[in-house]
């Protein structure tokens, strides 16, 4: 087998231990949002969205990364051997998390009636930002204990941790959703965060750490050394989740908490079912990209690989999901959500460049360029920000479509000039025949469903469908031998 196989053979491997847990989560998160699109509708979708995004903003101002840096620190500790270190860094995470977890609680009581002014132009739900304030809390102490199974390599329990909180958060949530409506939507977010806080707990206990005394000198620069590292990634974070939360906020105020609904429920499909792909590859993908990043000849080689099996993965899944739109949406959600079709096919095409630029996205943080990584993603975010309010305000949900695929237009231009400015990196031939035939394809799938009702463009859309698989299979079987890659699969599973 020759280097370049046994690469691809990677790949895929990762992509498909790493989806398993993905698949499991994704049907979890449909369940999730069937029932709650059924009994609550769109406005109840839109305020569970809203609320969770508070959530997500306050936990990226206040988190300090501790959920990415403290990993490296209780690994280092773990493959050291050291009982002691690995309590000392133990010990010094759980006072972090308590702090930064109580910060972050804090801060939403003290500004709830701010948040509730600009999400939903009143202070009605000013209780309700403060209740919220509990989940944060104990959502940053379940963080901490999910880095502790992480950092010791617990894995199995870390996937069963994620599926059983998933699972007893759905049970839990779904009678208060049906008891008592939209005012079930707090309740049902804070169960689900003390569910998850027991579960993480429950996993966690299992590994054995010392009772250690520490001086205020060494708590803090151990924490210092678990702040500094994940400050940079954080401020990313806090990018994207900020702008996030001002794109529903704006919505909101623009549109109506329906229109939030409606694109929440759009975009859930696309970032989270879709986004699977990525969070599968990207477990495995960045390590290997940081041990050859030194080396810009082979980082070049193994960014093309990825963005080859990124392309050829996603474009025949979104191909299905575009022909086959309406009846997902209707599955997932109900006929109240036909609206989003068209946004969603626009945001599809956005997607392929997606695959692209993700794959050389990796490089900044690689090479440790943290700060490059920062600048990129402010351009990156007012890229989205800018051209999803300037085409909602002319074309409304769909427009919210178009300014996803504008953004990915003006990132892909934005991360080939600076990665080859830096780097000198650039795609290889095949990788740019491969993205450019299946861009094409989808142009022509997209084109073909806009023809409403039109029988002749539907079987045309299934045809050219046939042909991607086709032509993704083809490519695929010259990088990797599939056959004994599935023999593999099957092996590994009756383990």
């Amino acid at each position: 087998m020759s280097e370049s196989q046994s690469s691809y053979k990677q790949i895929m491997k990762a992509t498909s231990l790493f989806g398993g847990v993905q698949i499991f989560q994704i049907i979890i998160n449909i369940l999730r949002s069937k029932l709650l699109a059924v009994l609550l509708g769109p406005a109840g979708m839109g305020y569970n969205s809203i609320l969770n995004s508070t959530i997500s903003l306050i936990a990226s101002m206040t988190n300090f990364g501790l959920s990415t840096s403290a990993v490296k620190n209780v690994a280092a500790a773990y493959a050291s051997s050291d009982h002691k270190r690995v309590s000392t860094v133990v010990s010094v995470l759980r006072k972090l998390v308590w702090v930064t977890g109580l910060l972050g609680a804090l801060l939403i009581i003290l500004f709830s009636p701010w948040l509730s002014e600009i999400t939903f132009g009143h202070r009605k739900s000013t209780a309700a930002f403060c209740w919220i304030a509990i989940t944060l809390f104990l959502n940053q102490i379940s963080n901490g204990q999910n880095v502790l199974l992480r950092g010791t390599r617990r894995l199995k329990q870390m996937a069963a941790a994620s599926l059983t909180g998933s699972v007893l958060g759905l049970l839990i949530s779904v009678p208060m959703y049906y008891k008592w409506g939209i005012d079930g939507v707090v309740p049902a977010i804070i169960g689900t965060s003390i569910i998850s806080l027991l579960v993480s707990w429950h996993y966690s206990r299992t590994i054995k750490i010392e009772k250690v005394v520490l001086s205020r000198e060494e708590t803090i620069s151990e924490a210092k050394s678990m702040l500094a590292m994940g400050f940079m990634l954080s401020m990313s974070g806090l990018l994207s989740v900020g702008s996030d939360f001002f794109m529903r906020s704006y919505i909101t105020k623009a549109g109506g908490v329906e229109h939030l609904g409606l694109y929440s429920a759009g975009f859930a499909i696309i970032n989270s079912y879709v986004g699977m792909i990525f969070t599968a590859m990207s477990a495995d993908y960045y390590p290997r990209l940081s041990g050859v990043a030194h080396d810009n000849m082979k980082a070049k080689i193994l960014i093309n690989q990825q963005a080859e099996i990124a392309v050829l993965l996603i474009v025949p899944i979104l191909l299905v999901l575009m022909i086959f739109i309406p009846f997902f949406v209707q599955l997932l959600y109900s006929s109240k959500f036909l609206p989003i079709v068209e946004m969603m096919r626009w945001a599809m095409l956005g997607l392929i460049l997606k695959a692209s630029s993700w794959s050389v996205g990796f490089i900044y943080l690689a090479k440790g360029d943290s700060r490059i990584f920062f600048v990129k993603e402010i351009f990156s975010v007012s890229y989205l920000i800018g051209c999803s309010i300037l085409f909602y305000n002319y074309f409304g949900l769909t427009g919210l479509g178009i300014g996803f695929l504008a953004a990915y237009v003006l990132n892909q231009i934005q991360t080939l000039f600076l990665s080859y400015y830096l780097y000198k990196f650039k795609f290889t031939k095949d990788f740019v025949i491969i993205l450019l035939v299946n861009i094409t394809l989808a142009t022509s799938v997209f084109l073909l469903m806009n023809q409403s009702s039109n029988q002749i463009a539907f079987y045309a859309a299934i045809l050219l469908l046939i042909v991607t698989i086709l032509y993704s299979y083809r490519e695929l079987n010259k990088r990797l031998d599939i056959k004994s890659v599935i023999q593999s699969l099957i092996r590994k599973f009756r383990k």
